[in-house]
């Protein structure tokens, strides 16, 4: 689950170089221009990634949006609700749940990430698998203090209203909620990708640094789309679909609006871009 969602979502392990632009989408009608940008959750320390567009952009903004809040006390909502539903019941353990395989290559990403085995005993597979992959982050030099939301965040004006998608708790309820043998499974998927092929999460940060949907869609939202439907409808083609409604009523309003969320909900068919299009608004970018 969260290898794939983590590419989904172009969550990148790796540097990406200094001119990195990524793609920026203007939708607009008689009264309103939204910006839509695709986000990296976590990036490296001084990354110059900015659009002009988007800069521009965030300037006169009446509100800029978010898949959840992004305020203090958010956030530590979000960690305290993760903190929760990621822990086992009482007696039990990690190990017990996974089969022998699962468990030797277990071992290695611990080894490898320099995590202690112990502390994933307790935790249920979606917040083990979040565990290696934040570890696997800070190992290649990515932080979630860089991410595009956070800094987004602390630098939109004053002005700019804060809106948000989602509450704390229906995200954390779309990993938690998944079935037990789900989450096991994208474990698995997530310590054979580690092992198999780590340059593949620097691949997807040089694709969202050029802006290189194609590559994007192919390396992150192709595997999950034929792989793990149900995965991809829940995670992905639902919420969007959600999210355009929220979108049809801001334009219906007027004002300057900027959106960043995910990378991965605004590409292909079901991304934010063609569904407005669908509906007939103006939209400018890839």
């Amino acid at each position: 689950m969260f290898r794939r969602l983590v590419l989904a979502l172009a969550i990148s392990l790796a540097a990406a170089p200094a001119w990195a632009k990524p793609a920026v989408w203007v939708v607009r009608d008689a009264d309103s221009e939204l910006v839509l940008f695709g986000s990296m959750h976590v990036l490296p320390a001084g990354l110059d990634w900015a659009p002009p567009a988007l800069t521009r952009a965030l300037g006169v903004a009446d509100d800029v949006w978010f898949e959840v809040p992004f305020d203090a006390e958010s956030l530590r909502r979000t960690a305290d609700l993760a903190a929760q539903a990621g822990v086992l019941p009482p007696g039990e353990t990690l190990s017990a749940k996974l089969p022998p395989t699962l468990l030797t290559r277990l071992a290695w990403a611990c080894d490898a990430l320099g995590v202690p085995r112990f502390e994933l005993e307790r935790l249920r597979p979606w917040m083990a698998e979040l565990r290696l992959a934040l570890a696997a982050f800070a190992k290649a030099g990515g932080g979630v203090a860089n991410g595009v939301e956070q800094q987004i965040a602390a630098q939109a004006p004053a002005k700019a209203a804060r809106r948000a998608f989602e509450t704390p708790e229906q995200q954390i309820a779309l990993f938690a909620d998944a079935p037990q043998a789900e989450q096991i499974a994208s474990l698995d998927d997530t310590l054979r990708e580690l092992r198999r092929d780590p340059s593949n999460f620097a691949r997807l940060v040089d694709a969202w640094s050029r802006g290189d949907l194609a590559t994007l869609d192919a390396e992150a939202l192709r595997p999950m789309r034929r792989g793990s439907p149900a995965l991809y409808r829940r995670m992905i083609a639902a919420r969007n679909g959600r999210w355009v409604e929220a979108l049809r009523a801001r334009l219906a309003g007027s004002g300057e609006t900027v959106v960043v969320v995910g990378a991965g909900h605004l590409i292909g068919p079901d991304g934010l871009p063609a569904r407005l299009r669908a509906l007939g608004y103006t939209v400018e970018g890839p």
